[in-house]
């Protein structure tokens, strides 16, 4: 991290340690435990901005959901030339 950095003392189960520390490679453990960090403030954060979308607007149905993600899935299909799509 390119960041200003500093020390913190943490306690976690020894074997979580350990496998962490084997998983960390070259970077070392230090660097393996702020980017898990980080991605769980993302997590968090997102979590908050859907809980306050929901708030706001109402739950996405699964239905909705779905429909996205068949969406997505095309569109990506599409992108990879593997479909072709002709308009008319």
């Amino acid at each position: 991290m390119s960041e200003p950095t500093g020390e913190y003392a943490i306690t976690t189960p020894h074997h979580v340690a350990e496998t962490a520390a084997t998983h960390s490679g070259p970077s070392g453990l230090s660097a393996y435990v702020a980017a898990d960090v980080a991605r769980q403030v993302e997590r968090d954060n997102l979590s908050a901005l859907i809980q306050a979308a929901e708030a706001e607007h109402g739950a996405v149905s699964d239905k909705e959901v779905q429909s996205l993600r068949d969406q997505l899935r095309h569109a990506r299909a599409e992108q990879d030339g593997r479909i072709t799509v002709i308009k008319v």
